[in-house]
């Protein structure tokens, strides 16, 4: 057993708006990890991993944060099956530069390479291809977990693993690293024909257009939306759509593109100037559209070519709010959210929306508190400023009348009881917390924030 590095650190989330003070526990090996939970602070311990939740889940001010960068290994990888086993601290680059040569790719990804495998279980995250693939713990076939009380326990879904260790499955999946610390995740990689995708690219003209576009991808393998978030009127909801499907031959590997070397100043995401950006980016689409063949790793991430993206908000960073609305009534819902939106004038950059599907396990076997449900969501950039929480107020109380929720991995601003409106297996999700950690060793800022261990 080696020496656990203890250091105090100000950790962020992604969006910048979110600090806490932590002393960072970075253990090198699994064996190290149980001994972080020796000796816990007033406020805790939870896991912190690459810093990309935009929001507060991997925060924990005046607690401990226990770093996964030394836990990076890929443990055993078998080509019959596809299933990879690898310790939390392996990123998405990481796995498609190892399997991506040999026919594997991850099941399921999210925006950005530099995202954990333990991350990606905590937040369950999803991807450009939902519809057909589900979230990511539903590729999970096991993982072991260390709980508060020194147990390491291997769980996975029901029905090859009893009740308990199921019902534990489910509230780790998206349970935002509260019911123990994940050492090793299995899961299962598809073969493909190789990296490069066909990607078709159309300019929709408005929101009524933009909804039927997407439903008729439906059957993609891959689609995502790309909406002017500043548009109004006869505008509303114009942007790009783009639609990829897996082709055999080879594709250019994506190389290191810009970085941002400082945080620029305020005035540079003025009104005007993200409005002309979003007008230049529209245009740059032919009305006819276009084809082209990609590597699969730039259309998956496309934003990781500008390294420091995160800084072009500035020194008081920004909020990303991402929801979800039910299919019925969802063009109404999304109507009135860009509506909001665009009278704030505070959009920031090209805002995403995308189809949810039903996912590929029931409902019941879902995590407690994943987020993908069937619906459109949208996600967008706020510069966070005077205002900007009365404004996500707003978006949520539309979300909540629709039917809808907001993704609690990109979240800093989301109240308790909107909370729990938007997940109603909350109490399920605290009964299991109660019995795995009754000493509260396992805390965060959006745990406090949202209350997770209160009754109702």
């Amino acid at each position: 057993m080696g020496e656990v590095r203890a250091e105090l650190a100000i950790l962020e989330g992604w969006g910048r708006a979110r600090r806490s003070a932590s002393v960072t526990l970075t253990p090198d090996s699994v064996v190290d990890v149980a001994g972080c939970f020796a000796n816990p602070r007033a406020h805790g311990l939870i896991a912190h991993a690459a810093g990309r939740a935009y929001g507060d889940c991997a925060l924990n001010d005046q607690g401990s944060a226990l770093m996964t960068a030394g836990l990076a290994g890929i443990v055993a990888f078998d080509p019959d099956t596809g299933i990879v086993q690898v310790e939390p601290g392996v990123n998405f680059r990481q796995l498609m530069a190892e399997f991506l040569p040999r026919g594997f790719l991850v099941p399921v990804t999210p925006g950005t390479g530099f995202a954990t495998i333990g991350g990606a279980v905590a937040n369950d995250v999803h991807g450009k291809n939902h519809e057909s693939a589900g979230s990511f713990g539903q590729h999970v076939t096991e993982l072991d977990l260390l709980t508060p009380d020194g147990v390491l326990r291997t769980i996975g879904p029901a029905p090859l693993y009893p009740s308990d260790e199921a019902e534990l499955f489910r509230a780790t999946c998206g349970g935002l690293g509260l019911t123990g610390v994940i050492t090793r995740v299995a899961f299962r990689m598809p073969r493909v024909a190789g990296p490069a995708v066909r990607v078709r690219v159309q300019r929709i003209p408005d929101l009524d257009a933009f909804l039927a576009a997407l439903d008729a991808a439906a059957g993609a393998t891959y689609a995502v939306g790309w909406i002017d978030g500043t548009a109004r009127g006869a505008a509303l909801g114009r942007g790009i759509l783009e639609t990829a499907e897996p082709v055999q031959g080879r594709a250019p590997v994506p190389r290191g593109g810009l970085r941002v070397p400082v945080d620029f100043p305020g005035w540079v995401l003025s009104p005007l100037s993200i409005r002309a950006f979003n007008e230049v980016y529209f245009r740059h689409v032919p009305a006819g559209g276009r084809t082209r063949i990609a590597h699969v790793g730039k259309f998956f991430y496309p934003l990781d070519a500008i390294r420091g993206w995160n800084r072009i908000y500035g020194k008081r960073g920004f909020h990303q709010f991402q929801n979800v609305v039910p299919f019925a009534g969802g063009a109404a819902a999304l109507r009135e959210l860009l509506e909001v939106i665009g009278q704030s004038q505070r959009a920031s950059f090209l805002a995403v929306l995308k189809r949810l599907g039903g996912g590929i396990v029931p409902p019941a076997e879902a995590g407690h508190l994943s987020f993908a449900q069937p619906g459109y969501t949208l996600a967008l950039d706020f510069p966070a400023g005077p205002g900007i929480e009365d404004l996500y107020a707003r978006l949520v109380a539309i979300t909540l009348r629709h039917g809808g929720r907001v993704y609690l991995a990109k979240d800093a601003l989301l109240d308790p009881a909107a909370f729990r409106q938007m997940y109603p297996r909350w109490a399920e999700f605290r009964g299991v917390l109660e019995a795995v950690d009754p000493k509260r060793r396992l805390q965060s800022d959006i745990s406090r924030r949202l209350r997770l261990r209160q009754a109702a």
